[in-house]
């Protein structure tokens, strides 16, 4: 389930799930759901009674019969579309859930007793509480911590990464989820779900697009677009009497014709399907969103938190500068710095190395060289060299000490430049040869790349970036410059997050939350969306109303245009859904009437060619454009930032205009193709 996988909109698969689930959900008890389409398809069931008794209603034209049978298998076709829409977006959500459901397995758990003894057990009987052992190869049997043991994860069976990941006791990585294998050495694992309750579990759940709810936005347009059904509904009941007092015979078919263009049929044959489908793409980033207001939610933030450390930075101190002190010369400093990193494993040592190399020093290693390892006692690392030389780098007050017991001198410029580094936030690391200090590394926690330009995209939609992070305010305010968050809070304690949270929504805002510890959960439980790394502990993932399963926080920025991709595409369709009847109203009302009222005729500005080919034109193109807009409600209207008035315009001419250019064009070519056939039946 990579990120960057291509998954096709419609598979054969899909496809004929999507066919059987039209015809399934005809079923009246589904159809109330949906009150737009319901009433289309009762007047479905009573254009088909009159296709076999036509006098029913007193109607004795010519040709009622066929024509009746037309109305009503348009009709009937108009529905199954709408199930269609529906049941592509279901059965998108349903193929991603048959692939999770290939990754549970019932194994076998080794179960450690209170005794210590050990016995082999179904993953399926393990509880909440239980304690498992899960050596190399093995699969964790449940979603539980980690309370022993350090161990590369294999995850790729949830999160479709290939690279494993380290999990280990304690921290914001303990966290396992079942299904996924341990790669290397063991861990000792506590059940934290019950049966059935497991993560993956709730993910099948949630991504079955069957088990969404609607969202309060989806729920408000409903009400909007039932509000219009029942007003269209009065208007064609008063249309009966006035026709009768104005000498014109309306055929119920007609009526039922006019009454099925005029309510917004396109927008509620594809609403179900839109919101499904905003839940559908952002699983596909790898995102599992627990509500579909969680996904609507996104769309509305106009605050965003984040954690500094893992988030904005990359959390280890890296190397960005050296600086010579004493009268040394750069490269001699940079060869000695990169002499004392050829062994070090950790992120300073090896990014020393890599800054070393960048700036041309390719230094290999020495013949008979003796590498000393950093230890906290000495609080320095470093490497002796044939013929007494030795090399050191750390502290800058263990480096003195250090030089100082060869018979050496501390430079004067040395306080000076560790002051500096101190300064902005860094952290140095001073490097010796023998009894001389050649000068400073400059270590900082290094903001990823590209995230300058993230939050200036958030900016450009309106939305405000906030840091937090423990460090001390001048730490915070270089990080916080260099990243281009728009504020930030320095020394900050999981009490402040909720404060600062409250005091946005206070003011009216939606507030999104990114977090990844059991301090952040309440944080992210405050917040309108809180976004969850899988890497995380099971109370941030409780607490969250979204999971990232790849662990990116950074990811928030692509929910939030999902979520608004969301809003602006139900917005747009139903704007063109509103649009387009004006061109129907221009076909069925002249074609009703202009026999008996030729002045009408006026109003016929496509020319169509008879009253039945114009009522039937616009009925054919209702039912089209349900499936014609199905891959745009899938996919989405595409966002791009800008203010909402230009935004608002956009729509109003593209999808506003649009809406009432299409139809006249369609409704045109549909009467040209249909005429000459209803004239060989005599209409």
């Amino acid at each position: 389930m990579s990120k960057n996988r291509k998954q096709k909109m419609i598979t054969p698969e899909i496809m004929r799930q999507a066919v059987v689930g039209a015809f399934t959900k005809l079923d009246p008890r589904y159809m109330m759901k949906n009150p737009v389409m319901f009433v289309v398809e009762i007047g479905f069931v009573i254009s088909l009674v009159l296709s076999f008794a036509p006098g029913l209603l007193g109607d004795t034209t010519p040709n009622a019969r066929v024509y009746n049978s037309i109305v009503s298998a348009i009709l009937f076709v108009t529905v199954l579309f709408a199930n269609f829409a529906e049941s592509v977006a279901e059965g998108r959500g349903k193929a991603q859930a048959a692939s999770l459901k290939k990754t549970k397995k019932d194994t076998q758990a080794r179960l450690l007793g209170a005794d210590g003894g050990e016995r082999m057990v179904p993953s399926s009987e393990l509880k909440k509480g239980d304690v498992v052992m899960v050596s190399a190869g093995g699969v964790i049997p449940g979603d539980g911590e980690v309370i022993e043991g350090i161990a590369s994860v294999d995850e790729s069976a949830i999160t479709g990464e290939s690279a494993p990941v380290v999990r280990e006791a304690g921290g914001d990585f303990s966290s396992v989820t079942g299904g996924t294998t341990v790669v290397s050495d063991w861990l000792k694992v506590r059940i934290t779900s019950d049966p059935g309750d497991s993560f993956l579990d709730r993910m099948i759940a949630l991504v079955e697009g069957a088990s969404r709810k609607k969202t309060p936005n989806e729920i408000a347009l409903n009400t909007l677009l039932v509000s219009l059904t029942v007003i269209f509904l009065i208007v064609i009941v008063t249309l009966y009497p006035i026709a009768l007092y104005s000498g014109v015979q309306l055929q119920t078919s007609t009526l039922i014709a006019l009454m099925v263009c005029l309510i917004p049929t396109t927008i509620g044959g594809l609403l179900s399907a839109i919101g499904i489908a905003g839940m559908d793409r952002v699983t596909r980033f790898n995102v599992i969103a627990m509500s579909g207001k969680a996904v609507e939610a996104c769309g509305d933030v106009d605050t965003m938190i984040l954690d500094k450390t893992g988030t904005i930075t990359y959390g280890n101190r890296l190397a960005a500068d050296f600086f010579p002190v004493g009268g040394a010369c750069r490269e001699e400093l940079v060869r000695c710095a990169a002499l004392t990193s050829l062994h070090d494993g950790t992120p300073e040592g090896k990014s020393t190395l890599a800054l070393a190399r960048l700036q041309g020093e390719d230094c290999g290693e020495p013949q008979g060289a003796r590498f000393i390892a950093f230890t906290a006692q000495t609080r320095m690392s470093g490497v002796d060299l044939p013929g007494g030389r030795s090399v050191r780098k750390g502290a800058s007050d263990a480096i003195e000490k250090y030089v100082c017991e060869m018979g050496g001198k501390v430079p004067e410029d040395l306080a000076r430049r560790v002051a500096e580094v101190s300064a902005l936030g860094g952290t140095p690391l001073a490097v010796c040869e023998d009894s001389r200090i050649l000068g400073v590394i400059y270590l900082k926690d290094t903001v990823k790349a590209g995230m300058a330009e993230r939050f200036k995209r958030l900016r450009a939609i309106g939305i405000k970036t906030i840091m937090c992070t423990g460090d001390n305010p001048l730490t915070a305010a270089t990080i916080a410059k260099e990243a281009g968050v728009d504020g930030f809070i320095a020394e900050c304690k999981p009490e402040d997050k909720i404060a600062l949270i409250k005091k946005e929504q206070a003011e009216g805002k939606i507030v999104a939350m990114t977090g990844d510890g059991t301090n952040d959960a309440p944080a992210l439980a405050q917040a309108n969306v809180g976004l969850a790394m899988n890497s995380g502990t099971a109370a941030a993932k409780e607490a969250a109303n979204m999971v990232d399963l790849d662990s990116d926080p950074t990811k928030i920025l692509e929910v939030v245009e999902i979520g608004k991709q969301l809003l602006i595409t139900r917005g747009s369709l139903t704007t063109f859904s509103i649009a387009n009847d004006i061109a129907k109203y221009f076909a069925i009302i002249p074609a009703m009437f202009m026999m008996a009222i030729p002045q009408l005729g006026v109003l016929n500005i496509m020319d169509l060619a008879t009253p039945h080919s114009a009522i039937l034109s616009a009925l054919i193109f209702n039912a089209i454009i349900i499936p014609c807009l199905i891959p745009l409600a899938l996919r989405g209207v595409k966002y791009r930032p800008m203010s909402s008035g230009r935004m608002l315009a956009r729509n109003m001419m593209l999808y506003g205009l649009g809406g009432v250019i299409a139809p006249f064009a369609g409704i045109k070519l549909i009467d040209m193709l249909i005429h000459p056939l209803l004239a060989l039946w005599g209409f």
